[in-house]
């Protein structure tokens, strides 16, 4: 594969210091070779998700992100668990693509880093799953007490999570190119 993988990348906290921004920025660098990774910008700009509003003429900051989902080869999902959820905009931002389906299909990996981040993360998984994303056992990740695996400058220092980021973006680039197939079937609904 010549061509890099477009990779946009969604961070659920809205702190522009935040661990899961410097982990965004720690695997853009380690996969530099293969990656070309895009931050999404406008998360805490999206209005507050009303299907009444989407009715084929969302607001233009919802449109802007269904682009910017669409013109990735895959999306970097790296959030917070915030009083054991997934931050508000963020699952905010996830639901307006539920019918316009942008995650149907479309590889992502999941990291979810913050103090604990169990709960947010089976939560988020959850929905993605339904929402037809393309998820692995490997592209989803949960590191707890990130604040003592990274220093500040967003490298990296505690090797099992360095080992953990590294198969993260090896199967990710392997949903993209179809040499890994093994994905995490949707929920059984009844």
């Amino acid at each position: 594969m010549t061509d890099k993988i477009k990779i946009l990348a969604i961070s659920g906290s809205t702190r522009k210091s935040s661990s899961n921004h410097l982990l965004i920025k720690a695997i853009a660098d380690l996969a530099a070779d293969k990656f070309e990774v895009s931050l999404f910008e406008g998360l805490t700009d999206i209005p507050h998700f009303n299907p009444d509003l989407d009715n084929g003429n969302a607001p233009a900051q919802v449109v802007d992100f269904r682009k910017q989902l669409d013109a990735a080869d895959a999306i970097l999902i790296c959030t917070p668990e915030y009083a054991i959820g997934v931050p508000g905009t963020l699952k905010n931002a996830v639901d307006w693509t539920v019918s316009s389906m942008q995650f149907s299909k479309k590889p992502v990996a999941l990291v979810t880093a913050g103090t604990s981040g169990f709960k947010a993360h089976q939560s988020l998984l959850g929905t993605l799953l339904i929402i037809e994303a393309k998820i692995t056992n490997e592209t989803q990740l949960v590191i707890s007490g990130v604040k003592t695996k990274m220093n500040e400058q967003g490298i990296i220092t505690n090797e099992e999570t360095l080992d953990g980021v590294n198969k993260l973006i090896a199967s990710l680039a392997g949903i993209v190119d179809n040499s890994v197939t093994e994905l995490l079937p949707a929920p059984t609904l009844f």
